[in-house]
Order: C-alpha cells, then structure tokens, then sequence
C-alpha cells in the first residue's frame, strides 16, 4: 500500500550537507505536487518546500537559499538538497503528493514514512 518511499536520511555536522529522495510507486507521478515537510518532536508539522508539476518551487523562510527540491518524472523521484544545515533543521522528514484525479477536481494525497535528519557536532 505503500506509495511513496523517503531514504537519504542520518546525522551530519552543522554546516553539512544531506540529500533526501523520494520514490513514488503511483501510477500517476508527472501532473503530482510533490511537497517536503519536516516536524520535529513537540511541534507542528512544517511545509519545507514544494515543486509543482511545472517545476515551480517554493521554499520555506526558514531553509531559503540552503535548500533546494528538484523531481525526476522519468525516475518518479523528488529530491530535497539540504546544505549548510543548522540544529534546527533537526527533525523527521516527509514526502508528501496531491494529484487531481477526475474532472469534478477530486484529489488523492499520499504521504511517505519520513526518515530522520539529525544536525548535530
């Protein structure tokens, strides 16, 4: 049931760099918004980053110019390039996607298992 996979994960040094990907399973990828959250324990889930079917991207103040997503429809893959990290951007990270499925606009969201980024010398 599983359809979407996050890996790439582990604890880096401030200042490090991590890339996270995500392999989608689903039958339909490309028209997909593919979006990263993170939530650390004790707080609210946080939008990260987002990267539209188009490529459009946006990115959270927080992680702007350290962080960059990009997608691979031919892999079904999103990346999440993470750089200069901080203590901070400690936290469990998901993959999440939303596809329009039908005419009437209905939408399918599918969220991945997370995988853990730790910051720390």
């Amino acid at each position: 049931q599983v359809q979407l996979m996050e890996s790439g994960g582990g604890l880096v040094q401030p200042g490090g760099s991590l890339r996270l990907s995500c392999v989608s399973s689903a039958r339909i990828f490309s028209s997909a918004t593919m979006k990263w959250y993170r939530q650390a324990p004790g707080k609210e889930r946080e939008l990260v980053a987002s990267i539209s079917s188009s490529g459009t991207t946006i990115y959270a103040d927080s992680v702007k110019g350290r962080f960059t997503t990009a997608r691979d429809n031919a892999k079904k893959t999103v990346y999440l390039q993470m750089s200069s990290l901080k203590p901070e951007d400690t936290a469990v990270y998901y993959c999440d996607s939303v596809t329009v499925v039908n005419v009437e606009g209905a939408k399918v969201e599918l969220w991945g298992q997370g995988t853990q980024v730790t910051v720390s010398p």
